[in-house]
């Protein structure tokens, strides 16, 4: 993504829930050498943020009830949190949970776009969300897989107001004039059961060394490691408790235009618990 620092309209947090939450940070510990900083507040039951030095890259949480899948959500900064679930609701999409403040950090909602894909809105009070982007081990991009493309445009450009940049192969989101995520289409390579899903990719020094890193710990390629015409190097990866995400070469031209479109992961469709600071 173009921009180094969360704005509005744009990916602020990427939040992992999980069924095995100790397990999770030895994987990711291992795979991005993150730093996991759980929070004592009992009513979070661990929440986890990751961190690059001191800066927070990504939050790990255990499932909060049983319809939640175990996967990586995307969080969207907002400027005013309630008027964007109006938004939502009026555009067609469904909310799971919220307006609600999470403590002093900030407000936010779960909600479904018509597709069905999770996503998170986030107004940020003292958490404004990951504190560096595109460096190895941070977010650096984010993708929509979904069924219906036009819809998901007309969707979220009402939203969010996005910006949309369409070639033949690829579609891109933009806000602010950079470019941040993109939109592959679920297409006849992916098994039938596969709901649409946000999908975060984070920047790594070396997509081949990272998927064998992540392979010993215990987890699963989707997507060996190939770089796309015109684009990055990629893979896409499933942590040991079912969690997909991807990975790109840091510092790769044009690293957004991943289309990770022949993957045919099941990343789960229900929300996740939403930013927190730890």
């Amino acid at each position: 993504m173009e921009f180094d620092k969360p704005v509005i309209g744009g990916p602020c947090w990427a939040e992992l829930g999980t069924s095995d939450l100790a397990a999770a940070k030895q994987f990711y510990g291992e795979v991005f050498a993150w730093r996991c900083d759980t929070d004592s507040r009992p009513e979070l039951r661990g929440y986890t943020v990751a961190r690059l030095g001191g800066a927070a890259v990504a939050g790990l949480g255990p499932l909060y009830r049983p319809t939640q899948p175990i996967a990586w959500n995307v969080s969207f900064a907002v400027a005013d949190v309630d008027a964007a679930t109006h938004k939502v609701v009026a555009a067609g999409g469904t909310v799971i949970r919220g307006p609600m403040d999470i403590f002093d950090e900030g407000r936010r909602t779960v909600a479904l776009d018509p597709s069905g894909a999770a996503f998170q809105m986030w107004q940020a009070r003292d958490f404004p969300g990951a504190g560096v982007f595109n460096r190895p081990g941070a977010l650096g991009w984010v993708e929509l897989a979904t069924r219906d493309v036009k819809r998901a445009r007309d969707f979220y450009t009402t939203v969010f107001g996005w910006s949309v940049n369409a070639s033949e192969w690829y579609t891109q989101w933009g806000t602010h004039g950079m470019d941040f995520g993109g939109v592959t289409a679920l297409h006849g390579r992916f098994p039938v059961d596969v709901p649409p899903h946000w999908l975060p990719y984070f920047a790594v020094e070396d997509v081949d060394g990272t998927t064998e890193v992540a392979l010993r710990a215990g987890g699963k390629a989707l997507q060996e490691p190939t770089s796309v015409p015109d684009g990055p190097r990629i893979a896409v990866l499933r942590d040991p408790q079912g969690a997909a995400y991807g990975v790109y070469q840091a510092g790769d031209e044009d690293a957004g235009q991943s289309g990770a479109s022949d993957t045919g992961q099941d990343t789960g469709r229900d929300g996740g618990t939403g930013p927190a600071a730890g």
